[in-house]
């Protein structure tokens, strides 16, 4: 299966850049990356439409997109850059925590992929907001199960492809869905996502990249 970091590497400069001041005013050195300003798990799990849209438009590298719907926590966009069009569906955590507790992060985010011109479909990604421990495997668990995922820089997918589609499965019908990962430095960090709305989310961009 196609993995696209672009999408990853875009998605966290909109979110190290987006501006939340009535969240968050004061500096704290990062994790990972002590040159920037970063805010706590706890402030960062909270997603503004504003924030969210911000993060759409760097997700397809600065191309304008189109909000098709807010379900939930869940906006599904398309887009055509480079005159290809694409369809994702972004959320945010609705919380989040570190181990050791309050450490600083960049935001997080899961979005679901669809890219015709590549024939990908429903491809699950995940920013974690920091640089992960190399050669380390995050992981996301609905329910009873559990996927790892593979990890590059701050990005995540699912390491086996042939369960993709499963795990779409389990999103569709869950209510919600933890990410865990390690960072570079050792903090552990869990997310939870609400999964109310990705169903239908993932019905409209469906819909729009067939």
């Amino acid at each position: 299966m196609t993995r696209n970091y672009t999408w990853l590497l875009a998605l966290t400069v909109a979110a190290a850049t987006v501006a939340m001041p009535a969240l968050a005013q004061k500096k704290s050195s990062r994790d990972d990356k002590p040159e920037k300003t970063q805010k706590s798990a706890a402030t960062t799990a909270q997603a503004s439409p504003k924030s969210q849209n911000a993060a759409a438009t760097a997700a397809v590298g600065g191309a304008q997109p189109s909000l098709l719907g807010q379900y939930g926590d869940w906006g599904a966009y398309t887009a055509n850059p480079g005159g290809k069009k694409i369809c994702f569906a972004l959320a945010k955590p609705s919380k989040g925590a570190t181990e050791p507790p309050n450490r600083p992060r960049d935001p997080a985010y899961m979005f679901i992929s669809t890219r015709p011109a590549e024939k990908v479909t429903n491809e699950v990604s995940v920013i974690l907001g920091y640089g992960l421990k190399p050669s380390s495997d995050a992981l996301v668990e609905i329910g009873s199960a559990k996927y790892a995922m593979y990890t590059q820089n701050d990005g995540a997918w699912i390491k086996n492809a042939a369960e993709e589609n499963r795990l779409i499965e389990s999103l569709r019908k869950g209510s919600d869905v933890v990410v865990k990962g390690e960072s570079a430095r050792g903090t552990k960090t869990t997310d939870v996502y609400a999964l109310k709305g990705l169903a239908q989310a993932l019905e409209r961009i469906g819909q729009e990249c067939k």
